[in-house]
């Protein structure tokens, strides 16, 4: 496995855990994909309710708050496949 998947996966586990309905993937280019459900975080590729993809730098900019995933998302950083209000509530699961 990828080392930044794994670190993202280990970082992302106790977020997600019991707090996320339904799946969400995190397509980080270049790297992987690290897949959500309310059991934790996991590496996979498998199919999701949202996926959201990005450049590494984005993600980590949006774990540690010095970028809001809205602006990120309006200004094309961030894309989103699937629900729109899925990918905010899993946006606001990362940044707690």
């Amino acid at each position: 496995m990828n080392l930044v998947v794994a670190e993202f996966i280990e970082n992302l586990a106790p977020k997600v855990k019991d707090t996320l309905q339904g799946t969400a993937k995190l397509v980080i280019k270049d790297e992987g994909s690290v897949m959500l459900d309310n059991k934790g975080a996991r590496a996979g590729d498998d199919e999701a309710d949202v996926t959201l993809i990005a450049p590494e730098a984005v993600f980590r900019a949006i774990l540690d708050g010095s970028q809001n995933a809205a602006m990120a998302f309006m200004s094309g950083k961030l894309k989103v496949d699937g629900s729109n209000m899925r990918a905010i509530k899993v946006s606001e699961i990362l940044t707690a």
